[in-house]
């Protein structure tokens, strides 16, 4: 069977992974899912107990959860080559750095302006408090994947990878947020435009916002959530 990418919105970080399986090049499906309803849902906890995406049913049929962990398996079977590099490579170990900073304090640091977001009932003064805090936060560590940025078009040489995928997924929540400027910031500035106007990233975000588009040809449609649940679901 294809694989199927379980991925969430609005403004889901799985929205890069989608991005990936369109640069990987082999068959695949999607299975969207509304991470402020359905995803709350008891029935969801049988594919991910921690309610969260991305989650991700492999080719047999074993539901696989976390960023990191489907970008391993998306990267194993990478076999041209077309989102990662030989494991052994410098390459490989900086795709690999890059990817394990942004999937952490990068990712992390959003995290106070999601909970105020979502806070219910609203407490005005926390909210207050958590968005300034989380500003800080948000800022630090956008000057630090600055740093990092070497100069090459993309995170690990001219072409995107998996190092990509996650970044442009969680990079856009600066604006979501409206924490600060992205030009406050030009090296990451040129590569969210880069990646935002990549075909992978176009059709991905175009699903992400239901809205129909041609694609690579190699996503063969979307699998409601229910059908996966019973399905796959433990």
């Amino acid at each position: 069977m294809e694989p199927i990418l379980i991925y969430g919105f609005p403004s889901g970080s799985s929205m890069g992974l989608v991005a990936a399986l369109e640069w990987l090049g082999k068959p695949y499906r999607l299975c969207r899912v509304d991470m402020l309803g359905e995803m709350r849902e008891a029935s969801y906890a049988r594919i991910n107990a921690r309610h969260e995406t991305p989650a991700f049913v492999d080719d047999r049929g074993l539901v696989l959860t976390e960023t990191m962990a489907i970008a391993a398996w998306l990267e194993a079977r990478d076999t041209g080559r077309r989102i990662s590099f030989d494991p052994l490579s410098r390459e490989a170990d900086r795709m690999h750095q890059l990817m394990s900073f942004v999937n952490t304090g990068f990712t992390a640091a959003f995290t106070p302006h999601w909970v105020a977001l979502e806070m219910d009932p609203p407490d005005p003064e926390l909210q207050s408090v958590l968005r300034t805090w989380g500003r800080e936060r948000v800022i630090e560590r956008h000057d630090k994947l600055e740093d990092m940025i070497g100069d090459t078009p993309f995170l690990v040489g001219d072409r995107p990878t998996l190092a990509d995928a996650v970044l442009v997924g969680v990079a856009r929540w600066l604006d979501f947020h409206a924490v600060a400027d992205r030009d406050r910031w030009p090296k990451l500035a040129a590569l969210r435009k880069r990646l935002e106007a990549d075909p992978a990233v176009i059709y991905a975000t175009a699903l992400e916002n239901g809205e129909s588009h041609p694609g690579s040809g190699t996503c063969l449609g979307h699998v409601p959530l229910a059908e996966v649940i019973d399905r796959f679901g433990t």
